[in-house]
């Protein structure tokens, strides 16, 4: 990998341990819905993505429901879990869904993995669970719905693998149309005070739409794809572990996350894991979903 596209991933990674911080505090410090907040990201996205929806993907279904998984499913159940743990926490759990996705890949796409990958999703869920896992035997509520946003953008990715190849910002528009229609039907009928909370934060809630929708998704997540067209997946996969580590000098720096000893444990053991499952030959969809945020 030369120096420009080197530079382009650490970018990348950066942008994405920053929107953690951001949709942190959308959801947390200004008291915007999740499901709303979400919506509207997706909203943005989707205008944004509007010239590629068509032609229509084939199988139709199939795009719609790893639209739903990826999209609706994975940053809406990530919000909701944003409202009550902090962006480190969540940047850690996320990681599961590495090794959440590898499992599918032997069960649904019928992969053989060897002892050492075994080792990695046992190093990593191990990891997760340490985090989530707090003092007095109490388990983090918030880092639940992280995990399952994480199962949830598993599932996606191993529908994408059954699919033939399309176009990324093809992809994002109708990962866009697919859950702006879910999360806003969610938002009408489980939130409340949505506008009323949109409008007290005011222009900084915009510029967080504008930066996740326009920054994040069209610009980071397009640019993240070229670069897995241009190398191979166990090089690229390693160094998208800078986005948790962004998030957590982010999440110390901007929303005083605590990273005491049992974090630090927990971290070491699921990002050793993730790099473990990482670093290896296959083509499986196994990173290509988990660092968005």
């Amino acid at each position: 990998m030369g120096a420009r596209d080197f530079l382009i991933m650490v970018a990348v990674c950066a942008i994405w341990g920053l929107n953690n911080i951001v949709s942190k505090l959308v959801v947390s410090t200004w008291d915007v819905p999740p499901l709303f907040y979400a919506s509207v990201r997706f909203a943005l996205v989707l205008l944004l993505a509007l010239p590629w929806v068509l032609p229509l993907p084939r199988p139709l279904w199939r795009i719609v429901m790893v639209g739903l998984c990826m999209g609706a499913g994975s940053f809406g159940l990530m919000f909701v879990g944003l409202t009550t743990s902090s962006p480190s926490a969540a940047a850690v759990v996320v990681q599961a869904g590495v090794p959440v996705t590898t499992l599918l890949s032997i069960v649904v796409l019928g992969e053989r993995i060897h002892w050492r990958r075994w080792l990695g999703i046992a190093l990593t869920l191990l990891g997760v669970l340490a985090v989530i896992w707090k003092p007095g035997f109490a388990v983090s509520t918030g880092l639940l719905f992280v995990f399952a946003s994480a199962v949830t953008s598993s599932i996606g990715a191993i529908l994408m693998k059954q699919m033939p190849g399309i176009a990324p910002l093809r992809f994002q528009a109708w990962v866009a149309l697919s859950s702006f229609v879910a999360l806003a039907a969610a938002s009408a009928v489980g939130e409340s005070g949505q506008w009323g909370a949109a409008t007290a934060a005011g222009w900084p809630f915009v510029a967080a739409v504008v930066f996740s929708a326009a920054v994040v998704s069209v610009g980071a997540h397009t640019a993240y794809y070229g670069l897995i067209a241009r190398h191979e997946a166990n090089l690229i996969a390693p160094l998208t572990l800078m986005t948790p580590l962004a998030t957590i000098a982010l999440g110390v720096t901007i929303t005083g996350d605590q990273l005491d000893a049992h974090m630090i444990a927990g971290t070491a053991l699921a990002l050793l894991g993730v790099l473990i499952i990482a670093v290896r030959r296959t083509g499986a969809p196994v990173v290509e979903a988990q660092q968005r945020a």
